[in-house]
């Protein structure tokens, strides 16, 4: 199905809202933070490990592949033994970085609420 378009039983189309769209394609903790870590830096796979240490391996890697799938992440595989995967934005991630940037100010803001 459409990711911009639902239809409901009644066969009625409805348009998905473009937050709804965003939010499916970045729903969830980890994407975010993989988003966050490779703004600045092509990261390989064991570095984006050790930046998210409460993430499963397989979950990391689902995540990651559905950014590629999503053509926000670029996966770079260079055939060297052991194996090299290097991870980075596309030229179309790259446009999520001030969105990125204003999350993060706006996480400073509510934990300094919050912290007091």
């Amino acid at each position: 199905m459409n990711k911009r378009i639902e239809e409901k039983e009644s066969n009625e189309i409805i348009e998905k809202c473009p937050v709804e769209t965003a939010l499916d394609v970045l729903a969830g903790k980890w994407k975010i933070l993989i988003l966050w870590y490779l703004r600045s830096d092509t990261l390989r796979f064991s570095q984006l490990q050790k930046k998210l240490p409460r993430t499963t391996q397989k979950m990391l890697i689902q995540k990651l592949r559905e950014l590629e799938e999503d053509g926000i992440v670029h996966r770079e595989v260079y055939p060297v033994v052991p194996p090299k995967v290097e991870y980075s934005l596309t030229q179309y991630g790259q446009s999520l970085k001030p969105i990125l940037k204003q999350l993060y100010l706006w996480g400073e803001v509510h934990k300094e609420k919050f912290d007091k």
